[in-house]
């Protein structure tokens, strides 16, 4: 595996992929090593998941540099994503044993039934380059503390961000093998799947590489969960605080170099706000600082990789070719590195890339829409459903059209965002399952009905 280094087209290293082999004899400790982890009391899991907790903290630097030289996340946005690795591990250890205490159920008169959860065994986890510690410790953080032993196949580009996180485990306390990264490419990941001592799957990423996940989970029989691709709506009404929504907006398109599956997309904005917004939004995103993703100052760094921008690229050309007026941005900047700048694409046809594609870097398309009805209509208006947000001063406004826009998440002033207090994911393209919250915590578990009589 080559790291290049985005924000210089440098190569840092080069990582050994591990072999079949390797795989085999990894799946051969995964499987031990749950036998013996299954059954440690779950207050004793809690602890090292706190202990984790723990390490994060004290070398978060350390592990936020390793983000910022392996895809290029400014150094402020690496040492927050941490520090939000830090917040999951405390919150599944301090309720991890609420979540997975037993529901008792109506029963007959000397008898008691109840549900218990009990851990599936060694889990395939399949995650992405764009949060690389964030992904991995909202899955690892739940489903180590339920029971289950932890395989991680991270993306190759971040190979280093993956050997952290396994150290992170081993200087926590964990026991050897609860957790393991497998630096294969993704050829290999059918064949772990199909692996009988593979138990389950879940993967956050491209619709592509969630297909084939499921096609191949599916065909085993296994559970799987998929967090998938994201076209989100940004619906500001006719009653919105422009100014606050215009702030937030520009933030929640470009934070992590606007490559994040919840990333407000799809600009939505009612004609009587429509020209106020639209100033203030311009001026929100002109005024974000793109450059060096070690200054503490930066922004915006650069795109991951070079081809992801080219696409990026190529994307908003198409859309302009179609008729999208461009506002700012929209040409790679003359720098070493994979720099693109915040975009902004008004008067967005209808089926151009801007549209009815993600856009997985900076670029905001903004739509004029005259009536709350039209507003809803486009927020449906894919085949997306990840999240979405509402912009209004009315608060019982919000929450009922919240109810009427498909997506797993719909926040009301705010921007979308994973909170381990909360269920997350998304229908349609963007994937099924849940991740975090109690919810989460239940999608790798066997509900397991005891009827004692």
């Amino acid at each position: 595996m080559e790291v290049i280094n985005p924000a210089t087209g440098e190569r840092e290293r080069t990582v050994e992929e591990h072999t079949e082999s390797d795989v085999d004899d990894a799946l051969e400790r995964a499987t031990a090593a749950y036998e013996e982890w299954r059954d440690r009391p779950i207050r004793e899991r809690e602890e090292l998941l706190a202990a984790a907790g723990d390490v994060l903290r004290e070398n978060k630097r350390e592990y936020a540099e390793t983000m910022t030289r392996e895809m290029g996340k400014p150094i402020s946005q690496a040492i927050a994503e941490v520090e939000k690795c830090a917040w999951v591990c405390d919150h599944y250890a301090e309720h991890g044993s609420a979540y997975l205490s037993a529901d008792g159920h109506p029963s007959p008169p000397g008898s008691s039934v109840e549900t218990v959860y009990d851990p599936l065994g060694p889990i395939l986890a399949v995650m992405p380059w764009n949060f690389p510690f964030w992904q991995v410790f909202r899955f690892a953080a739940p489903h180590l503390t339920s029971g289950n032993v932890g395989l991680l196949k991270h993306a190759s580009n971040v190979p280093g961000c993956a050997q952290a996180i396994e150290d992170v485990f081993r200087k926590a306390g964990y026991p050897e093998d609860v957790f393991q990264t497998l630096l294969i490419s993704s050829d290999l990941v059918d064949d772990v799947i199909e692996d009988d001592r593979v138990k389950a799957a879940t993967v956050t990423g491209s619709g592509p590489a969630g297909r084939a996940v499921a096609s191949t989970a599916g065909d085993q029989l296994k559970k799987s969960v998929l967090e998938l691709g994201g076209s989100d709506p940004f619906v500001v009404l006719d009653d919105a605080d422009i100014e606050a929504a215009a702030e937030t907006g520009a933030w929640a398109r470009n934070q992590n170099g606007g490559q994040s599956c919840i990333a407000g997309k799809r600009f939505l904005v009612h004609t009587d706000v429509y020209d106020g917004f639209l100033e203030a939004f311009v001026d929100e995103v002109e005024s974000l600082t793109v450059g060096d993703p070690t200054d503490g100052e930066t922004d915006i760094g650069p795109q991951a990789r070079a081809d992801l921008m080219d696409e990026l690229h190529a994307q908003v050309e198409a859309s302009v070719a179609a008729g999208a007026e461009l506002l700012t941005g929209g040409e790679p900047l003359d720098r070493e590195g994979a720099f693109y700048p915040p975009t902004i694409l008004a008067d967005v046809p209808e089926g151009c890339p801007a549209d009815s594609e993600e856009t997985f870097g900076p670029v905001a398309a903004v739509y004029e829409i005259d009536d709350e009805d039209a507003l809803v209509a486009k927020a449906n208006d894919t085949e997306f459903g990840l999240g979405a947000t509402i912009w209004t001063e009315d608060r019982e406004r919000g929450r009922r059209l919240a109810r009427e826009i498909d997506a797993g998440c719909v926040y009301v002033n705010q921007l979308v965002k994973s909170d381990p207090r909360v269920p997350f994911g998304g229908v349609g393209e963007s994937g099924y399952g849940r991740e975090l919250a109690r919810e989460g915590m239940l999608e790798f578990v066997n509900r397991k009905t005891v009827w004692v009589e």
